[in-house]
């Protein structure tokens, strides 16, 4: 059977869960192609505040990685944007040129910020808070500047404020209305959110209404009406959204707010359909993750032809979350209005407020602050229609009747565990007791629950204590590698050593994998637990490698690659820079930059042409891309500097010749300072050296990006021989026992600095074991893998014209 063209415009949530549905119904309908105008693949939009506060990182919050759609034969481009549809011919034609022909199309392409029409909003410094570059672009200004006004007193300024503040600006609130969050909050509720909030440090400003924003080039003040002006370095206007329909409406397709649609998301045209932020059903546009996935799995079966019943009726609104570490929910009706009662219980010592807003003996609608527990119960209430007469009014408010261990054991199987992918407790006990689950991880892995916003996570934890019992060990929860195994990563590194496991597959199938051929998140794991244990008999599988390690190259958001030669300690030389300059003018290379660890990136390098440019350069690979050693950076130390005490040159080349291309669970950087004032930056490395008088002092576990932390002092040593065997020890340490894509800020804080000084520099015995092993290991690194691949034409041809390359991003 020829498999229809399918095509999706937005790379986002809701689109792509759509075709997670489509997948699960049948793999073998469509070929499958996606766009999306980001440069990355579909990611979790809800976490961006979490990123932004510091809590997890970019890469944590991807839902489905490139290897995920080559896995799926879905074709991807990224960073590019459908601009036209032409209906007749069934073709769509995007900003590169491109045409591609489809059977069915589904627009997803979300919403655009609104940013406020006034005077000044172009300058440099105002900025949205939609996407990853917003993220970016702030964490990039609370390094250089310390003033932030956010326009806007909903959920996303407030997070955007909070992530401000955790950056160490002053953030002043601007909210045009005198309460905060009215769509989520009553005005009790609001006010003790505010209250809450100007403790954690933030400033607002109620009912100000904004006039312009003042300043030559970049913002330095703001006005608003009346006068007042306040300072400012940054601008980040949250004032909502709007359905991005520029594709629609250029194509002649039916759109008012949105892009209209029926109960099956298809628009005014028969094959195309819209869902998500920019999709209009019934005179509602919806915001929150929930309704979108409903509609997504109504569009599946709709394209699948299964039955999709009667299709989508719409969603009561309800939004359960934490607003800088303050509990809130709401759902329905719940401002109060002459035709409704309302039932409140509110203690200001505990800081909890509870309402329900009923009409005809019905709930219609609840707030909750403070203490969201019964938030599930009350929405099941709601959607249900649930008549009350029978039950005492303030009893609703309570999360357990008496003698009743859980607030879990008494919800009905049809309610609501996680409102962001509609999971009921039926679906989630049912999954525990068929599947075997007896973890939070396993239960997210399975079922969705708990995946998106992550706040159902405690009741889906008392919901495995309910069903399991004494079974259930959720203050021992381990961390699975992946959905693949029940098996956490230091099971698998014992189960290697214990049965003397030596290639990927036969772990898989020892080990019991669920998945014949594992996944982008597992295979790497076992392929670097492998080499890591049997360093000399183990032969690197790079197809488990991530794609950026296969290509040596780091993929850019046009499709392009970068390239990163090595400079050992930064130090370079009249021969390597002709060499560099050379080969720029040879391949046309639009951009060489200078890397925060002093090498030349080469920018714009065409995939076709990394053999070639790596043999004209004749240099040893950076492993810019690698979970590796991949950079030494050193100051000038004391043969120049007036105020150096060491040769932080010499330290500096000497470590990174030592340890280049060693295999490590994450990516190590290293900095080597000869006098406390730390021009390398060796207080925030994962390795620090740090010269004083005589001697070096020896930090770990320091991180310089989203999630800054400061390096431990680890010991203090005399000589260049010392610090590369203590430095030895300790790496081979964390490559022992982190886990793979653990990063050493992460692992120390684990395991304990006092830990881990009590076996690498105190335990004299296990250090010098330590040692003797990192020897086996960097004896056993193969020549720089470059060279291999020049040499062997098979090998280049298979990993450079191979023609089922499926993630494409240009």
């Amino acid at each position: 059977m020829t498999k229809r063209k399918l095509v999706l415009v937005g790379n986002g949530m809701a689109g792509v869960r759509c075709l997670e549905e489509i997948l699960k119904m049948d793999t073998e309908r469509f070929e499958i192609t996606v766009f999306g105008s980001e440069p990355h693949p579909n990611y979790n939009r809800i976490m961006l505040s979490s990123v932004l506060q510091g809590d997890t990182t970019v890469d944590d919050i991807v839902l489905n990685s490139y290897d995920w759609y080559e896995k799926n034969n879905i074709q991807l481009f990224t960073g590019e944007t459908v601009k036209k549809i032409d209906k007749e011919k069934k073709l769509i034609f995007t900003n590169k040129d491109r045409t591609v022909p489809y059977d069915d199309l589904i627009i997803a392409t979300g919403s655009h910020p609104f940013m406020l029409p006034i005077p000044g909003a172009e300058k440099e410094g105002v900025i949205a808070f939609r996407n990853i570059e917003d993220c970016e672009s702030m964490i990039n200004a609370s390094n250089n500047y310390k003033r932030a006004v956010v326009i806007g007193g909903g959920l996303l300024g407030l997070e955007a404020a909070r992530g401000l503040l955790n950056l160490g600006m002053e953030v002043d609130v601007v909210h045009i209305i005198d309460h905060l969050m009215e769509r989520q909050l009553d005005p009790t509720a609001s006010t003790m959110l505010k209250e809450e909030l100007e403790k954690q440090g933030m400033n607002f400003l109620m009912s100000h209404q904004t006039e312009a924003i003042l300043g030559k080039k970049r913002v330095e003040k703001v006005l608003f009406k009346g006068g007042k002006v306040v300072k400012a370095d940054l601008v980040v206007m949250a004032v909502g959204i709007k359905p991005n329909v520029d594709v629609a409406k250029a194509s002649g397709i039916e759109t008012n707010r949105g892009i209209v649609v029926d109960d099956y998301m298809q628009t005014s045209d028969p094959n195309i359909y819209a869902l998500g932020e920019c999709a209009e059903h019934r005179e509602m546009v919806y915001g929150l993750v929930a309704p979108l996935y409903e509609q997504g799995k109504v569009l599946a079966k709709k394209l699948c032809k299964q039955d999709a019943e009667e299709g989508y009726q719409g969603s009561i609104l309800s939004t359960k979350l934490k607003v800088s570490g303050v509990d809130v929910f709401s759902a329905g009706e719940f401002m109060d209005n002459p035709n409704n009662k309302a039932i409140r219980i509110q203690d200001e010592f505990e800081g909890i407020y509870k309402k329900i807003v009923v009409r005809d003996n019905r709930v219609i609608g609840a707030v909750l602050f403070g203490d969201t527990a019964e938030g599930s119960r009350l929405l099941s209430m709601i959607n249900n229609g649930t008549d009350i007469s029978d039950l005492g009014k303030v009893s609703i408010l309570q999360s357990s009747t008496e003698g009743s261990a859980s607030l879990v054991a008494n919800m009905d199987d049809s309610e609501t565990i996680c409102g962001c992918n509609g999971v009921s407790k039926g679906d989630i006990v049912a999954a525990i007791q068929n599947e075997g689950l007896c973890s939070v991880e396993e239960v997210k892995n399975c079922t969705n629950a708990s995946r998106s916003c992550g706040t159902c996570k405690g009741l889906v934890s008392e919901l495995l204590e309910h069903t399991l019992g004494d079974e259930y060990q959720g203050g021992n929860e381990k961390e699975t590698i992946c959905a693949c195994t029940d098996l956490s990563h230091e099971e698998v590194v014992s189960e290697i050593r214990a049965k003397g496991l030596t290639m990927t597959r036969e772990v898989m199938n020892v080990l019991g994998w669920k998945s014949d051929e594992g996944c982008s998140k597992c295979r790497p794991a076992i392929n670097y637990y492998l080499g890591m244990i049997h360093p000399s008999d183990y032969e690197d599988e790079r197809e488990s490698r991530f794609v950026n390690e296969r290509m040596h190259a780091n993929i850019q958001n046009n499709g392009t690659y970068s390239v990163v030669p090595r400079m050992y300690g930064g130090v370079t030389n009249a021969k390597d820079l002709r060499k560099i300059a050379d080969v720029a003018d040879k391949y046309n290379v639009p951009l060489l930059k200078i890397t925060g660890g002093q090498r030349i990136d080469l920018l714009g390098i065409k995939k076709e042409d990394l053999p070639n440019v790596w043999k004209d350069l004749d240099m040893p690979s950076g492993y810019a891309y690698g979970k590796a050693v991949r950079t030494v950076k050193t100051c000038v130390g004391e043969n120049f500097c007036r105020f150096g005490t060491q040769d932080a040159i010499g330290m500096g080349i000497a470590l990174e010749k030592k340890f280049e291309r060693l295999n490590t669970p994450h990516k190590i950087k290293m900095g080597v300072s000869a006098c406390p004032r730390n021009c390398a930056e060796s207080g925030i490395k994962d390795v620090g050296i740090v010269g004083v008088e005589g001697s070096w002092e020896v930090y770990v576990g320091g991180n310089g990006g989203t999630e800054l932390r400061k390096a431990d002092l680890l010991c203090k040593v005399k000589t260049m021989v010392e610090v590369l065997e203590v430095t030895a020890a300790y790496l081979q340490y964390y490559r022992e026992n982190a886990r793979y894509l653990e990063r050493t800020s992460h692992w120390i804080e684990r395991v304990g600095l006092d830990h881990i000084k009590s076996v690498v520099v105190d335990d004299l015995e296990m250090k010098q074991a330590l040692v003797n092993r990192m020897e086996v290991a960097l004896e056993a690194l193969p020549e720089d893998p470059w060279k291999e691949i020049i040499k062997n034409a098979k090998q280049k041809d298979e990993l450079f014209n191979k023609k089922d390359v499926t993630v494409v991003t240009q």
